[in-house]
């Protein structure tokens, strides 16, 4: 890395990260200092050698790394909110299949998807990880929006060919060709921007589907994304459609979609003793989505457990069954799950700190893209600038202001956001007519 004034920045202002699970990193009237798109470091006072640099001094205001979410349906969006009296099966027969069919049209994408990439650089989502429908052309349109508003993303095709209404379920072959020409269009296209395989679940994907798109990950080294474990009625019906296997999570790992790739599995409410060290050993990230847990009955995952056993853990809203686009809320939401879980493990499984859901949300849902989510050495300048004057006095440790916006402070009070290094400007919330 060349310390070329010309491509350094320092940012002044109250600087907070957690650099691990255990340490929340806070540091007062401090600088970060960017060399283009990396963190070169985090000072209490300005090296000699960077001070002659560009400095935007950001004052009272809290610079934090920006929000990742691990789990996101694009074309739920419009469904927020809707049908969340019932479970996981019900729901998406009677309103997420429905509202997933209409993004056949190009025109209803048009309409909607643009109002999802707002709302995520609304929320201070800088990197986000999609669930698009089964449609080629609509999940492409979304690509093309990520790479256009300038934010971290990969977005993936669903793919489901059987068990699922007429109106939306897939032709295999078809499936299969569309995949693999959306992997190769956008393989190359963005840093940012990257498509990542989606087979949606296994009751809605056959055993040919899941081979091709296991063969589809080794050869064209594409990460991959699914659910597991979600819902009790989603684990029985999975051992009913595959009697001689061993878990639910053997079967994508039988099909190389568990781990040979990076991979994210969300949920994870259910999961096996065996299933959690299969994840771990496999590198498989889990994606917390505690609002759709609750939503949808589904229970609420052991996070502890988890991370005892070495699985990486992210947040994830989980859009539309989780019902708030935000990240924080999330985590509060985490925390809130966790003590519940205590309480019902007979206090063995601790609840969740501070420091760990906001390193979820940042550095620990990061690591899927890289060097993101914290402003170590080398790391992606992703940043959030926030200020929570209004929410009461700044009178508080670092920590506290942080905690306190975590919880009662929303979207108003980001002021700037940065990826990679660049301001990102607020993209188009309603399309060109």
């Amino acid at each position: 890395m060349t310390t070329d004034h010309e491509h350094i920045t320092v940012y002044k202002g109250n600087i907070v990260d957690s650099p691990s699970m255990e340490e929340l990193r806070t540091l007062e009237n401090g600088y970060l200092v960017v060399n283009g798109d990396r963190v070169i470091g985090t000072y209490a006072t300005l090296p000699e050698e960077y001070k002659g640099c560009a400095i935007t001094d950001y004052g009272h205001r809290i610079i934090l790394p920006g929000f990742v979410d691990l789990h996101f349906h694009a074309p739920q969006f419009a469904n927020r909110g809707l049908g969340l009296d019932k479970e996981l099966l019900p729901w998406l027969e009677e309103y997420t299949f429905p509202e997933e069919s209409k993004f056949k049209d190009l025109s209803y994408a048009k309409e909607i998807y643009p109002q999802v990439v707002h709302a995520l650089w609304k929320n201070g989502t800088t990197r986000s990880v999609i669930f698009g429908s089964v449609h080629k052309e609509s999940t492409e349109f979304l690509l093309d929006l990520f790479i256009d508003a300038g934010l971290g993303a990969f977005v993936g095709k669903v793919n489901m060919d059987r068990n699922c209404p007429e109106f939306i379920v897939e032709d295999s072959d078809q499936s299969l060709s569309e995949t693999l020409e959306i992997i190769e269009k956008y393989a190359d296209q963005s840093d940012l921007v990257r498509p990542i395989l989606t087979p949606r679940f296994v009751p809605v994907c056959s055993t040919p589907l899941m081979e091709k798109l296991g063969a589809f990950a080794r050869d064209h080294s594409v990460f991959v994304q699914s659910h597991i474990s979600e819902n009790q009625g989603e684990v029985d019906w999975v051992k009913e459609l595959h009697p001689d296997s061993l878990d639910y999570a053997s079967i994508y790992h039988d099909y190389g979609l568990f781990g040979h790739q990076p991979t994210i599995m969300a949920h994870c409410v259910f999961n096996t003793e065996k299933e959690i060290e299969l994840m771990a050993k496999s590198g498989v990230y889990a994606a917390h989505c505690p609002h759709a847990n609750y939503n949808l009955a589904s229970g609420i995952m052991p996070v502890r457990n988890f991370l005892n056993k070495g699985v990486s853990v992210g947040l994830g809203t989980d859009v539309g069954a989780g019902h708030q686009v935000s990240i924080p809320k999330v985590m509060t939401a985490a925390v809130q799950a966790s003590k519940i879980k205590w309480l019902e493990s007979g206090k063995t499984l601790d609840p969740l700190k501070l420091s760990e859901v906001f390193y979820m949300g940042t550095k620990g849902g990061g690591r899927f893209f890289g060097k993101v989510g914290s402003f170590e050495a080398d790391y992606a300048f992703d940043a959030l600038v926030v200020d929570d004057r209004e929410l009461g006095t700044l009178n508080l440790t670092l920590k506290e202001r942080l905690e306190r916006y975590l919880y009662i402070g929303d979207d108003r009070h980001i002021e700037k956001r940065y990826v990679a290094g660049k301001e990102v400007p607020e993209p188009k919330k309603l399309p060109d007519l």
